[in-house]
């Protein structure tokens, strides 16, 4: 990535590259909009953010054109699923606020699984294997999610900033997702960079 300001640029590297996140950011949250594309979509913003380091624009039109060629049946599966698994966290913390007995356990279990499934599938996200292969991502993501806690907490901390900046001004919904990408992606070149080269080096 170019780190010195060229003669006659107004902004310098980081500025554009604030931009860029931002203009991904949107184009994310409009391919999330049928939901079951979410996946396929915050997986192609991290592709796309990942480019940076080898100079390759990070642009709205190229994360389109990016996402246009890797929609596939598996893409689809992977939101579906994901999906299921938020529809079916609602229904355990809807169970959970019944008043049935030991539902403060439940709860708890509840949430704790909730969470590491949310850490799993959002590093999943990241890991440029989702590209090509959702089962794969999600297996080096599990790992990556016990292995690397430090990354995991990094994560968590990710979605709730994202969380916060959309419930304190909704209309951020529409741009948080690339720097949630942005974290996501620097999570995972982080653990490149500490714990040896892997796929995300060679794309």
């Amino acid at each position: 990535m170019r780190t010195t300001r060229e003669a006659g640029e107004i902004f310098g590297p980081r500025m554009t590259l604030f931009a860029d996140v931002l203009s991904v950011g949107f184009a994310t949250a409009v391919a999330c909009l049928p939901l079951v594309t979410a996946p396929a979509a915050l997986s192609t913003a991290c592709a796309v953010l990942r480019g940076v380091r080898e100079d390759r624009p990070a642009t709205a039109g190229r994360y389109f054109a990016q996402l246009g060629r890797r929609l596939r049946v598996g893409d689809l599966a992977a939101g579906a699923v994901a999906l299921a698994g938020v529809l079916l966290a609602l229904a355990d913390l809807a169970l959970a606020r019944a008043g049935l007995p030991g539902a403060m356990a439940f709860a708890l279990a509840a949430a704790a699984i909730s969470a590491a499934a949310v850490v799993v599938g959002l590093r999943a996200c990241g890991r440029p294997e989702s590209v090509t292969d959702w089962p794969a991502a999600v297996r080096a993501a599990a790992r990556d999610t016990v292995r690397d806690a430090g990354g995991s907490g990094l994560v968590l901390l990710a979605l709730a900033a994202a969380a916060l900046c959309a419930w304190a001004l909704p209309p951020l919904l529409f741009l948080v997702p690339g720097p949630l990408a942005m974290a996501l992606t620097a999570v995972d070149v982080r653990d490149v960079r500490d714990t040896g080269p892997n796929l995300g080096e060679n794309t």
